[in-house]
Parts: structure tokens; C-alpha cells; sequence
């Protein structure tokens, strides 16, 4: 056997392994902020901030799962991205899990200097073009909101959402969302908004069941 199918042989049973364990799912609708007419150029770049709030735009929720999981084999976390294209973040918005690795690939025909003072997450990437070679990259270890920004183009901003869990999703931009392979139990149920808004409600988990949960 070689050592790529013992590998993939592995992941593969790390899988079922967890799917053993997550067979609940949670479906329902957040009500979201409205959408309020702003600037040009917060539309065009996606946060919004309403004295000193931070917020996606259009609004979407994050909602996500806390509680004291069971144990159970997990496969490593990927690597996400947060693109600079445009003169824009893409996606405005990323949720990740606590350590996950997120690169910040350059699309655009100038330099960009990416870079946070956030107290989850501090790092400055440098100045960097789109034919530079590796692309610079950042590990997220502490669970928050960090806010990311551009030290040459000041108008860019996005959020960074880094959970303390593996069960999360982002809501459309009518708040409905579907959050799934989640183990049973009792645990806490919440939907974040802005940098100012988390609701969150409990929830009791049943195998193989569809939990409806709303946030009015």
C-alpha cells in the first residue's frame, strides 16, 4: 500500500469516525439588521461601521454551536483565503476554527500591506505583489474578531470570525441557514451579527433529527 492511500485511507476513516458522532442537524432563520443605504465606498467594501460597530455588508449572521462536545477523531483544518481583489477584501467576512491557517493571495495589479491590530490577532504582512511567491499567510490561535486591513489602501477592511468550534455556517442574506453533522446533546446555539451583536439560545440535539431555532 502505498503511502498516499494509507493516507487517504485514513482521513477517510477519521470521517466516518466523526459522522458516526455528528447526526443532528439545526435549520431556522435569523432576523438580520436591515440593510441601510450607506457611502459608496462602504458598499463597494463591505464593512460597514456604525460607531464603532463592525459589520458585514450585505448583513449576514454566523451561527454557530458551543458547547462540551463528545470526542471524537477530526481531520486537520484546512487553509482558507482572504483575497485582495478589486481594491476589496474577498470574501468581507470569513469564519474560520481556532487554528486554522488563512492565506491573503494579491489579485490586483498594485501592492498591498495587510495587517491587524486586533487583540485576537496581530501580524503585519509587509508589501507584497501579485507575482510574489509564497503567499503570505497567517496561523489564527485565539478565538475573536479580527479586524484586517490594508496599510496602502485605508478604504479596505474585512472581518475575520475565529471560533472556538467546529459547527458553524454562514446565513444568506435573508438569514436563513442550515448547520449540520452536529453530535447530540444539550449545548448553546448562537448567531453573530456585528462586532457589538451575538444572540444565542439553548438547544437540545436528538440523533438523526432536524431541530428548528429561529432568532426572532
Amino acid at each position: 500500500m502505498t503511502f498516499r492511500r494509507a493516507a487517504a485511507l485514513l482521513v477517510l476513516s477519521l470521517l466516518t469516525a466523526g459522522s458516526a458522532l455528528a447526526q443532528a442537524t439545526i435549520a431556522g432563520r435569523v432576523t438580520l439588521p436591515k440593510a441601510r443605504p450607506g457611502p459608496v465606498m462602504n458598499k463597494r467594501y463591505a464593512i460597514v461601521s456604525r460607531g464603532g460597530v463592525l459589520s458585514p455588508y450585505p448583513p449576514v449572521a454566523v451561527v454557530y454551536l458551543e458547547g462540551a462536545f463528545p470526542a471524537a477523531p477530526r481531520p486537520p483544518l484546512g487553509t482558507k483565503q482572504m483575497k485582495q481583489q478589486d481594491l476589496a477584501f474577498v470574501p468581507n467576512l470569513l469564519a474560520i476554527e481556532v487554528g486554522t491557517r488563512v492565506e491573503f493571495p494579491n489579485l490586483d495589479d498594485t501592492y498591498h500591506n495587510i495587517f491587524s491590530y486586533s487583540a485576537a490577532k496581530r501580524f503585519d504582512l509587509g508589501r507584497y505583489r501579485s507575482d510574489e511567491r509564497p503567499i503570505p499567510a497567517e496561523v489564527f490561535d485565539v478565538a475573536g474578531l479580527v479586524t484586517v486591513r490594508c496599510d496602502i489602501h485605508e478604504h479596505m477592511r474585512a472581518l475575520i470570525l475565529v471560533l472556538a468550534t467546529p459547527y458553524f455556517v454562514l446565513s444568506d442574506t435573508e438569514g436563513r441557514y442550515r448547520l449540520e453533522n452536529l453530535p447530540a446533546g444539550h449545548y448553546r446555539l448562537k448567531a453573530w451579527l456585528d462586532s457589538k451583536t451575538t444572540l444565542e439560545r439553548p438547544v437540545d440535539l436528538q440523533a438523526g433529527a432536524v431541530l428548528p431555532a429561529s432568532f426572532p
